[in-house]
């Protein structure tokens, strides 16, 4: 906060503007809690209207992914008989007996967080948007130059990652946790909750990884990384990489790799990302 209100007075007094029309601090900390305030505000108004709509949702979007007709194990299964391996990567059946609850609020708490959940995905670019318009006046002119486009890029890659999560991800998870048994006497009837939420959690933080080259872009923008520092680091960020993609997906490494080798891609398009904004600086300078 600090960087950003002396960025923004010594813009303010470059361009000869008055004291008196500069923000103080309490300003711009006022100026942070209206931002936040309106996204909220877009949270909510969208998850009434997912919470009004919940049983098409759910039956559209969550239910039909323990049903082998599902578009991704379609898919697996046509991509299976490509490579030669027959009906090997074929699901069939999923072993989900039954959804239900088993708490007196469950529902209730589960649809809450569904539609919070889903409102913050879709109101996602207005609350980048709101994010960047606070941190854009620190920014010189030159550096925004390179930084139009970014409320696009940020969204896009958000929801690409949304899909990778939901198409990928997601299904993987139902398939493995439905299809696991300890002994063939034991079903599986899973609660309400732990099933939505899984889906819901998993496809989010599959949006917010796909975010990695542009957490970079910014960091490098405020001298947090650099290149070389990333560089550097390579080989541990790929054990972070495998770490997060052994707790979001099914014990299995072929699961698993098929969800770090897209992050790594991004962690090595943020290098490339940082190199470019670097780069812009040194020539600005000179």
């Amino acid at each position: 906060m600090c960087y950003f209100y002396a960025q923004m007075s010594q813009k303010s007094l470059n361009n000869g503007g008055e004291e008196n029309e500069q923000l103080s601090f309490l300003g711009h900390l006022e100026e942070l809690r209206w931002k936040l305030v309106k996204s909220a505000i877009a949270i909510i108004i969208l998850a009434v209207v997912i919470f009004i709509f919940t049983e098409p949702i759910v039956k559209s979007v969550f239910m039909n992914m323990k049903e082998s007709t599902f578009p991704t194990y379609t898919f697996l299964c046509n991509l299976g008989k490509m490579i030669g391996v027959g009906d090997g990567m074929c699901i069939e059946t999923i072993q989900i007996n039954s959804i239900q609850s088993l708490d007196m609020t469950g529902q209730f708490n589960t649809n809450i967080y569904m539609a919070l959940i889903g409102g913050l995905i879709v109101a996602f670019p207005f609350i980048f948007w709101q994010f960047w318009s606070f941190v854009k006046p620190a920014l010189k002119d030159k550096e925004l130059s390179v930084s139009k486009g970014v409320i696009f890029w940020a969204s896009l890659l958000f929801f690409f990652g949304i899909a990778f999560g939901y198409f990928l991800i997601s299904p993987l998870c139902v398939q493995f946790f439905g299809n696991y048994k300890i002994l063939d006497s034991v079903d599986n009837n899973f609660r309400i909750n732990s099933y939505l939420s899984m889906i819901t959690t998993t496809t989010f933080l599959s949006g917010l990884f796909f975010e990695l080259p542009v957490v970079i872009f910014i960091s490098t923008k405020l001298g947090l990384v650099s290149p070389e520092l990333l560089k550097k680091y390579r080989r541990h960020a790929i054990v972070v990489v495998l770490i997060l993609a052994a707790l979001i997906t099914p014990p299995d490494v072929i699961s698993q790799v098929m969800v770090a080798i897209p992050i790594m891609l991004l962690y090595e398009a943020g290098i490339y990302v940082s190199k470019l904004v670097v780069n812009r600086k040194q020539e600005s300078t000179r």
